[in-house]
């Protein structure tokens, strides 16, 4: 459905922190599947754990959080500009139930639940195969910014 290169053009995040590699499925307004290929050649690896690498599970909060926005921006047809950044406001019910590591790959099911006053709240799941490896409620806010 979106390739990096159409992914590059509605996020504004780059190397080492963009996380969203591929969207696979995206129901307008509604939901988001989207592929997350985990690889050590990331940098947090190094430190996270040397001996076990593990990706951080604030990481994988941030690759939700990069679906949900693809997801909204697409549904409402809006280009981020230098002075529009979306912000994250609240994290509930974050969940970890199986760590995520180099050869993994993270697939991000996220759903829009509501979108009020310019917060958005969105129920994310990550899954490594079958297996369920986060869930989370995220709220994001989409602000100006004057430099």
């Amino acid at each position: 459905m979106m390739d990096i290169h159409q992914i590059l053009k509605k996020l504004p995040h780059r190397y080492p922190i963009l996380l969203v590699d591929r969207v696979v499925e995206l129901e307008m307004g509604k939901r988001i599947r989207a592929l997350k290929n985990v690889t050590i050649n990331e940098p947090h690896f190094t430190g996270h754990f040397p001996h076990r690498p593990v990706m951080p599970g604030v990481l994988i909060l941030e690759a939700m959080a990069q679906a949900a926005t693809v997801l909204t921006l697409v549904s409402m047809d809006i280009e981020l500009d230098d002075k529009t950044v979306v912000y994250f406001a609240g994290i509930d019910g974050a969940r970890f139930k199986r760590p995520v590591e180099p050869g993994d790959q993270l697939m991000l099911d996220v759903t829009l639940e509501r979108a009020k006053a310019g917060i958005y709240k969105y129920r994310g799941r990550a899954y490594v195969g079958e297996e369920l490896a986060c869930e989370a409620e995220l709220l994001c806010t989409m602000r100006r910014i004057e430099s």
